[in-house]
């Protein structure tokens, strides 16, 4: 099945809280693949690198990056509360762990980057 037409099943699917899981981790490894694939893909397209010619152009889609990942982050804290309580393996738990620390840690990392598009704003004389 096409990226596309797998794309637009899933889109509808998701619009009635519906989400596919795979049951191998071959079928895990491809989808991980076609993910990679398609977000180096519309990084190319898009001119982010055009666009940040003086400090405070960056700053925008820093803020916007750092919203999603919490948005997600948080949802993903709601994943792991629910197998810690459903008693899942272990494993699992442990690497949502690390999911979820690691995002929290971006998120602050990325909440460093744009104060720091402030401050130097601010000491540039504007």
């Amino acid at each position: 099945m096409s990226l596309a037409r797998r794309s637009l099943m899933e889109a509808a699917a998701a619009r009635f809280g519906w989400r596919r899981a795979y049951g191998t981790t071959t079928q895990v490894d491809a989808l991980l693949t076609e993910q990679t694939e398609t977000a180096y893909t519309a990084a190319a397209d898009h001119a982010a690198t055009a666009k940040n010619d003086d400090v405070l152009a960056v700053q925008p889609g820093v803020l916007d990056a750092r919203g999603r990942i919490l948005a997600d982050v948080l949802y993903l804290e709601g994943v792991l509360t629910g197998a810690r309580t459903r008693g899942l393996p272990s494993a699992v738990i442990e690497r949502l762990e690390d999911v979820v620390d690691h995002g929290h840690e971006l998120t602050m990392l990325l909440a460093d980057a744009v104060r720091a598009t402030a401050t130097a704003h601010a000491s540039s004389g504007h």
